[in-house]
């Protein structure tokens, strides 16, 4: 509503679920909210144990709103809270009526939050309109093509792009990407939101190839601390996470060692978001109740792993391995010391993207099927009984 109720007495008449929509901006506004109403739902009184209202059991009564500052009235009965309308406008408070809004003397807009910016719209009570409206304003805002002249970025973001689909970067994420003037990209960030990036953006190659050409990580650091010195906001674009094998906190060091400020924005990573995609919940009640994520740039038996095998291998849950397509076989063996044969295994290559790939194996076949699929690079392999429950599903959920 655009007032100030912080400290101030607010009267919600009516526990459903428009008080349950309502009561956490109210409580995020520092109001002494009052709930007047014979029940609430679970949400409601979730807010209510928290101590962040009270709620007096019972019907409305005359005298509910005095030294109210505002008023809701959104029970389920019209005559209940026209009488709450009335008092309140005898007494000079502003009521929102929730089942006609109209009939009140206030109306609560479709609000939305932009980084700092509260955004309200209002349509004479056409509440699908307002909210519409609202949506499409803040996505523009979102995305970059609408323009909040009051944001200013500086220094370097370290943005996760998620697993590959263009869709599934964050909110954020894209709306910082949106302000870049440079854009450090990796080979399995979202290629598509490249070519959305205006002409003026300068975007620099940080493509790793597996076995091949890779930028070295002194050059993509130094990128990322000259531009930002010259007085450019840079964009770190990863694929999945920053910091899931991302090399994310490397490059965060050599900002802050260099006085660039830095702001990291969380992706989707690959290791669950993947599986799920292919139906494969790395946990499920009573089946896993831990998931292990590994690197799988270095062999079980090379010197420089940091992995315990053995112990990976008596853990009963899910085994989440990245960048482990090469050596398969080798994990799968290394695994097999301590999990039966059968224990099933699900292989997804290029998830999220049009090419998405999904072979079903065990750890006893694993090795020949990724020979005999041809899987390559990205692919992530997931071990553990979760990786066989797709076979219940009676039909295909995506």
């Amino acid at each position: 509503m655009g007032l100030d109720l912080a400290g101030k007495r607010v009267v919600v008449v009516g526990g459903g679920t428009v008080a349950q929509r309502r009561l956490p901006r109210l409580v995020a506004a520092g109001a002494r909210v009052e709930v007047v109403s014979p029940e609430v739902t679970p949400a409601v009184q979730g807010i209510v144990d928290a101590g962040d209202a009270v709620w007096h059991r019972r019907r409305y009564e005359a005298g509910d709103l005095d030294a109210a500052w505002y008023v809701l009235a959104c029970t389920s009965d019209p005559e209940v809270n026209a009488r709450v309308t009335a008092d309140a406008t005898a007494q000079r408070v502003f009521c929102v009526r929730a089942d006609v809004a109209v009939q009140g003397t206030a109306v609560t807009p479709a609000v939305g939050e932009h980084d700092g910016l509260l955004l309200g719209v209002l349509a004479g009570g056409q509440h699908r309109r307002s909210a519409a409206v609202r949506d499409g304003l803040l996505s523009a805002l979102r995305d970059g093509s609408l323009t909040d002249q009051h944001e200013r970025f500086a220094g370097v973001a370290l943005v996760g792009g998620g697993p590959g689909d263009p869709d599934l970067i964050t909110v954020r994420g894209r709306r910082l990407l949106a302000r870049a003037d440079v854009v450090v990209a990796d080979r399995l960030a979202p290629q598509e939101l490249l070519d959305e990036l205006p002409q003026h953006v300068e975007v620099v190659d940080a493509a790793k190839i597996p076995y091949g050409r890779a930028a070295s990580q002194e050059f993509i650091n130094t990128t990322l601390v000259d531009n930002a010195k010259a007085g450019k906001f840079v964009v770190r674009l990863k694929g999945g996470d920053p910091y899931v094998f991302g090399r994310g906190f490397e490059e965060l060091i050599a900002c802050a060692e260099a006085g660039v400020p830095v702001t990291v924005v969380p992706g989707v990573t690959s290791a669950f978001g993947v599986p799920a995609l292919a139906d494969v919940p790395v946990t499920h009640r009573g089946v896993a109740h831990e998931v292990v994520v590994v690197s799988g740039h270095v062999a079980p038996d090379d010197e420089r792993s940091m992995v315990d095998w053995d112990a990976l291998s008596r853990l009963r849950g899910t085994v989440v391995i990245l960048m482990g397509v090469e050596r398969a076989g080798a994990f799968a063996a290394a695994l097999r010391a301590g999990r039966p044969g059968d224990t099933p295994v699900a292989v997804v290559q290029e998830g999220s993207t049009r090419a998405q790939r999904v072979v079903r194996s065990t750890l006893d076949s694993l090795a020949a099927d990724v020979v005999e699929h041809a899987i390559r690079p990205p692919a992530i392999i997931v071990v553990g009984p979760v990786a066989g429950l797709a076979s219940e599903l009676p039909f295909r959920t995506s």
